[in-house]
């Protein structure tokens, strides 16, 4: 932006009191005057750009006041939008004829990169601490054989689009306030190549792809968790036309484990034992995920103590190391079943003084 403007008033020939018919008034006069279209004059264009963006500011309430007040020199570094009038011209007639010369867009190619796919993965509580390796299926769009995926009958080739002259595009021509606008579509016959399958292949069509099923073996890693996703690159549907494959997400879905919860690495489960295995302690052997291990309580071992075994739990997952497995004691208290039974409770409550109504010592919580 110079320190400059240009007279915005003086580009469209109106006095800096007129009113906003009168700047629409002379904008549209100038522009079918000025526009490439209809006038071959070399410095119509760049007329038209100095015009229009004239207009564009002098038509906003706000920034009219604004270039008023601040005049042409002194104004704010955003208050033009445009590196110059022509930026603004390309914003309203990007991909149109203009003076003559058509503005194409970008002739797209045949070969097209495969759509990326996504998957669930059921694993079992073992499978996922520990890692697998797995068959996945997925159905997806793949290679036809017998064109190679270029859609053409075998012995065959591609040849130009008929409709749009292997450019493409179409035209497509319209009335606008400036005249007649020629503007510019992708073919719908060729999708945008410019080339069609003359002879299509019998197989798929002349699509290139048909729709299969393909088997991929996954390595699962040892640590995964419910809901974690495995990215296998190039798994995903094929590309059209020699393009390069998609991608495969793959999202992990964890039965849960009748005995063991997992929280983080760690694993946790729940330990019943009798009142009298708890008061006299000992050695309790109990099943892990990876066979028998033994516990040993200490005598007088109470609901809620836990036992800690180190190296049981879940490995983590990309590096070293592995959680803990957690065993939460919960002591049993009998029922007497028997009159001998409960004999003997009433004698062992005896020996340990222990009163047989209103037994019990109120603490707080926190020393519980």
């Amino acid at each position: 932006m110079s320190s400059s403007l240009p007279d915005l008033y003086a580009v469209l020939g109106v006095s800096h009191d007129a009113t906003d018919e009168e700047i629409k008034s002379a904008y549209r006069r100038l522009a079918r005057e000025l526009h490439p279209d209809v006038n071959g004059d070399p410095n119509a264009e760049h007329r038209f750009k100095e015009v229009t963006a004239a207009y564009e500011t002098l038509s906003d309430p706000a920034r009219r006041q604004q270039y008023d007040t601040f005049g042409q020199t002194g104004m704010p570094p955003d208050f033009f939008p445009f590196g110059d009038f022509g930026d603004l011209f390309e914003v309203f007639f990007g991909g149109t004829r203009v003076g003559g010369s058509r503005r194409r867009a970008q002739r797209r190619t045949r070969r097209q990169r495969g759509r990326d796919l996504i998957t669930v993965l059921d694993l079992s509580f073992e499978e996922a601490v520990f890692g697998v390796t797995k068959e996945v299926e997925v159905e997806a769009l793949m290679h036809c054989g017998a064109c190679n995926g270029y859609g053409a009958e075998p012995g065959t080739s591609l040849s130009q689009c008929a409709r749009c002259g292997g450019t493409g595009q179409v035209q497509e021509m319209g009335r606008s306030l400036f005249g007649t606008v020629m503007t510019m579509h992708p073919c719908t016959t060729c999708e945008g190549t410019g080339e069609i399958a003359a002879s299509p292949c019998r197989e798929c069509r002349g699509a290139g792809r048909l729709v299969g099923h393909r088997s991929i073996p996954i390595d699962v890693p040892a640590g995964v968790d419910d809901g974690m996703r495995l990215n296998v690159p190039d798994a995903g549907e094929d590309g059209r036309a020699g393009g390069p494959p998609g991608n495969l997400s793959i999202t992990m879905r964890v039965r849960p484990h009748p005995l063991f919860e997992r929280r983080g690495q760690d694993l946790v489960c729940v330990l019943a034992v009798p009142m009298t295995t708890a008061a006299l302690g000992g050695k309790i052997d109990i099943e892990t995920l990876e066979g028998q291990e033994t516990v040993k309580l200490d005598a007088g071992a109470s609901s809620g103590a836990v036992v800690r075994l180190k190296g049981k739990g879940v490995p983590n997952l990309g590096r070293r190391g592995r959680g803990d497995l957690l065993v939460t004691v919960m002591v049993e208290t009998p029922k007497p079943g028997s009159r001998e039974e409960k004999k003997l409770l009433h004698q062992l409550a005896e020996l340990r003084g222990e009163p047989q109504d209103g037994a019990g010592t109120l603490r707080r919580a926190f020393d519980a």
